[in-house]
């Protein structure tokens, strides 16, 4: 159980780190003084290539390193990633570089942009390791305790007859296990570790120390991860995603060859005949793997691409998602934060974002399974997190046409970033659209999820949660792109750019509005692509559990 807690304190300290992080937009704008687009511009950079990076580290983790050596390095990078970023602050290594110490954008020099950056790249590594390993790896940890103890459970019988007798009972009960007393301290951590980032960060002010308090954290979990020497992992053993290079190698080589006659025992589909070339087999490349596939290599990399339309389509999501991080935390940093005379942290927000995000879906799930056919579940999810979604644009586009005629009446139109003058409007005026962000992006995790569970190859179950990532990264990433063209588009005619250089200057309720189109119109064009796709019944959990059974024996 040791090797259990060792990888706990990873889950730890990424929860406290995702809680430091989470300032970032504030604290580029603050201290930095960059303009809003610049600062949402790194942010959503950052977390997109983080999101989508666990793909190309599965085919890693699949192919070459294995879980283990994937999630040393990325704890290595991320620890060291994490201190780079409180060596970044002004005042650590303000003599060394022979720059000011104090908190402002004159105090930022080239070695402290170079460490900043350089961390960022370091924690997205770190960040994408962990998206692809953690999880996998300590489930391997604890089926390994699980299976110690029923192999001394059975040592303890005295007769094959009643090893026999509850031989069936054994696999039920390994999986409805009790949790030990480490297990249940590692949840109850989980749940104290948001609570203390949510609350004791904010109240500390220097951005070395808020910085400083995670990196020793992350130091120290991966310190105590690289003393373990009893953990369980298997070796790599090939990737899924090279079976789909194979096909379109073997089917490219055999271009000019005909198809022999449907004489195959396997179904096969008649979409993308192309592919099917890919079985065609001659004397010299029989023995070639990379010149022949059988027909059911070519059926699973049919059913990925028949799924790209419905993987486009769900970018829009993450455009929305993005915004909750940069332009929502930036609204709510110059607002007042104080419910009677407590000052609420700023975190405060992320922790009722979290909240809705990981209970509303078990909520829907719970509705939709007594009206719905299972195979239907995740693709009307999906349009209830697009309908979530407009519903956030138009209500944040309406709080902000409130925040800005606020600014007018009290004439805070010309406030600087680093001002500390507050808007005399509650913070909490921003709570209704975060959650309903918070909503979109659990029940988009959810349903896309689900959708890939469904709809993927068997053999590409490791990464359908990394795709999940992986689309909501790619909008995160697409949102820069969408604010530069709304901005472009937006001073057409001479008028002023909707993203000014402060935000109370900025019309982001235009850009809200703008979303909420888009996002309207990406629904549409949703509900034609998924009428058009034909389901597969979701997988039997039973055959689920066959199949795991007859892999372990």
């Amino acid at each position: 159980m040791a090797s259990f807690v060792r990888i706990t304190v990873l889950v730890w300290a990424d929860i406290l780190t995702a809680y430091a992080l989470f300032v970032m937009m504030p604290y580029l704008t603050t201290v930095w003084n960059l303009n809003i687009t610049r600062a949402a511009a790194i942010v959503n950079v950052f977390y997109g290539v983080a999101s989508i990076m666990p793909i190309g580290m599965a085919f890693l983790v699949d192919a070459f390193i294995g879980d283990y050596r994937m999630l040393l390095l990325s704890s290595l990078a991320y620890s060291i990633g994490v201190s780079f970023l409180a060596m970044s602050t002004p005042p650590v290594l303000s003599n060394a570089a022979g720059n000011c110490g104090a908190y402002k954008p004159d105090c930022i020099g080239d070695t402290q942009k170079a460490l900043f950056y350089t961390a960022l790249a370091l924690i997205a590594i770190g960040m994408s390791g962990h998206i692809t390993s953690l999880e996998y790896f300590l489930n391997q940890q604890i089926k390994k305790n699980q299976k110690s103890d029923q192999d001394d459970s059975e040592k303890q019988q005295p007769t094959n007859q009643q090893i026999k007798k509850n031989q069936n009972s054994d696999q039920d009960e390994s999986e409805k296990l009790e949790p030990t007393p480490c297990q249940a301290l590692g949840m109850f951590s989980v749940i104290i570790f948001p609570i203390v980032g949510c609350i004791a960060l904010p109240y500390i002010k220097p951005w070395s120390v808020r910085f400083g308090i995670p990196a020793i954290c992350t130091v120290v979990a991966t310190f105590l991860f690289t003393t373990g020497r009893s953990y369980k992992h298997s070796r790599p053993e090939g990737s899924p995603l090279t079976t789909i290079c194979r096909v379109f190698v073997a089917s490219a080589s055999n271009m000019f060859r005909h198809l022999p006659p449907d004489d195959y025992p396997l179904p096969h589909t008649r979409s993308l005949r192309c592919l099917d070339k890919a079985v065609i087999k001659t004397q010299n490349q029989e023995q070639n793997r990379w010149k022949v596939c059988n027909r059911e290599e070519v059926e699973d990399t049919k059913m990925v691409i028949r799924m790209i339309p419905m993987w486009m389509t769900f970018i829009m999501c993450g455009v929305v998602i993005s915004i909750g991080s940069t332009y929502f935390l930036e609204q709510a940093t110059d607002m007042n934060r104080k419910v009677g005379k407590l000052k609420v942290p700023l975190p405060i927000l992320k922790f009722f974002y979290d909240l809705v995000k990981d209970h509303f879906k078990g909520l829907y799930v719970k509705v939709t399974k007594k009206v719905i056919p299972g195979k239907y579940v995740p693709p009307f999810g999906i349009i209830v997190a697009m309908l979530f979604s407009i519903l956030c644009c138009i209500t944040a586009a309406e709080v902000e046409t409130w925040r800005l005629d606020v600014i007018r009446r009290h004439g805070l139109l010309d406030k600087p970033n680093d001002s500390k003058e507050k808007i005399p409007m509650s913070m909490f005026c921003l709570l209704p659209q975060f959650l309903l962000l918070g909503a979109v992006e659990g029940m988009s995790n959810l349903s896309i999820d689900q959708f890939f569970t469904n709809q993927a190859p068997a053999s590409m179950r490791r990464y359908l949660n990394l795709f999940t990532h992986g689309v909501i990264g790619a909008g995160t990433v697409g949102s820069v792109l969408s604010v530069y063209v709304v901005g472009k588009v937006s001073e057409r005619g001479g008028r002023p750019n909707w993203f000014q250089d402060t935000l109370n200057k900025s019309r982001l309720d235009n850009y809200y509005w703008t979303l909420t189109v888009l996002s309207s119109i990406n629904l549409i064009l949703y509900i034609l692509v998924a009428s058009q796709y034909t389901y597969k019944d979701p997988p039997n959990e039973d055959d689920d559990k066959a199949t795991k059974n007859e892999g372990s024996a």
